[in-house]
């Protein structure tokens, strides 16, 4: 569902996001963010992640994998997380360029090879590629769409976390 109103489209708060930019501009260190999460264990394969104040967020395997298949597992939720920050990618730039989205959905996919993870090989445990596939309804020109698609894709954080080599560092506490 779109709204549009003087203060909104694509149910953007407009107003919002212009005072967020327009304090970056004026403080460029206002950018500067860290986001955090606590991960605690329930058995099994089983765990949830607690982020700021919202409800906990349950991580489990399927059954083939050993688990008891009662939540997505991690790499499922990667997934979802890509996806979700292409749709506010999508909402945020259709939103500046004036161009409505009466529906938007991303469905994603990823090729894991489960060697590495399961002790049998050595090399990369990760995924070897992720495919998102954009359904955009709107009535923005073929032009205006392939702007916003470059646009989402050239700005998404967790895109360009998946693209980058970026240092994680796991240490006991």
């Amino acid at each position: 569902m779109t709204t549009t109103t003087e203060n909104a489209l694509n149910q953007v708060d407009i107003a919002a996001v212009a005072t967020l930019v327009q304090t970056i501009q004026n403080r460029p260190e206002a950018a500067q963010t860290t986001w955090a999460a606590s991960v605690s264990w329930n058995g099994a394969f089983a765990s949830e992640a607690r982020v700021r104040d919202f409800d906990p967020i349950a991580s489990d395997e399927p059954s083939g994998l050993g688990g008891g298949d009662t939540a997505p597992n991690p790499v499922e939720q990667l997934l979802g997380a890509l996806g979700n920050c292409l749709a506010v990618g999508y909402a945020a730039n259709a939103t500046l360029a004036g161009i409505v989205i009466r529906d938007l959905r991303i469905d994603l996919d990823g090729d894991l090879d489960l060697h590495t993870f399961l002790g049998l090989a050595d090399g990369h445990a990760g995924f070897s590629a992720i495919r998102a596939a954009v359904h955009l309804d709107t009535d923005a020109d073929a032009e205006a769409i392939a702007e916003l698609h470059r646009k989402v894709a050239a700005t998404s954080p967790v895109g360009h976390t998946l693209r980058s080599a970026i240092p994680v560092q796991i240490t006991p506490a």
